[in-house]
């Protein structure tokens, strides 16, 4: 489940990547169709266009789509830089120190160090 899950998402995140493939491959499924009944040089008897001026004008149309969208989504987050100034009031919170001496691990001497916590690394010699 969770692998189907990751699947979707990856391809639902990358799917604005390929929106050029995505054009592609549907003139190409109706390649025959669009140089038939849609291209400008259909009539001619030697057209060698074979409806690309469609395809040129489709690539074309989706990249100012894409252009768009972006200049509108850096519009959108230029709006989003608002600085929100507020007063903040600080209370000063007294300190007691304690008379004691609560420290118990200085107290003593070390007896002994560990010697297998620090040790030079291995193999650079």
């Amino acid at each position: 489940m969770k692998r189907l899950l990751i699947i979707v998402l990856s391809i639902l995140i990358l799917s604005p990547s390929f929106g050029s493939l995505f054009v592609y491959a549907s003139f190409k499924i109706n390649q025959k169709e669009i140089a038939r009944n849609i291209c400008v040089q259909r009539k001619s008897v030697f057209n060698t266009c074979n409806g690309r001026c469609e395809l040129q004008k489709s690539i074309k149309k989706y990249a100012d789509n894409e252009r768009k969208m972006n200049d509108s989504l850096k519009e959108k987050v230029e709006l989003v830089y608002v600085q929100n100034s507020s007063e903040v009031n600080f209370t000063v919170i007294p300190v007691f120190e304690s008379k004691e001496n609560s420290s118990i691990l200085f107290e003593k001497k070390p007896i002994k160090a560990s010697n297998l916590t620090f040790h030079p690394p291995l193999g650079l010699v």
